[in-house]
């Protein structure tokens, strides 16, 4: 069933505000918001936390069930790459070197 034109622009607006809100709840009040020295110590680590859970299960899993085979691309690239960055602390090399080790491992041996 189509929905109505206005209805589609209606929830496109619902949606835009809750973003724009959500996302500039801490640029919005003029001053400080007060929160306890724990949270605002926390919310440090949330930006590394959420990297990880992101990238964790694309790195450890393959449809949805963890990698059970050594011949998978993506466990040598992440330790060369993991490598590169703790030798030379560069995100730039870091990407650069996982993907030269993963590319050839996935493209040309299949992994």
């Amino acid at each position: 069933m189509t929905q109505p034109w206005w209805l589609m622009l209606l929830i496109i607006a619902g949606l835009t505000v809750v973003t724009v809100v959500t996302r500039a709840f801490f640029l919005i009040p003029e001053r400080e918001l007060p929160m306890p020295e724990w949270l605002r110590r926390g919310l440090k680590y949330a930006p590394l936390a959420a990297i990880a859970a992101v990238v964790a299960p694309e790195v450890l899993m393959r449809d949805g069930h963890l990698i059970a085979t050594l011949l998978d691309a993506r466990p040598p690239a992440v330790l060369a790459a993991g490598l590169w960055y703790f030798w030379q602390r560069g995100i730039l090399g870091t990407i650069v070197v996982g993907m030269a080790v993963y590319l050839p491992l996935h493209v040309a041996l299949g992994w």
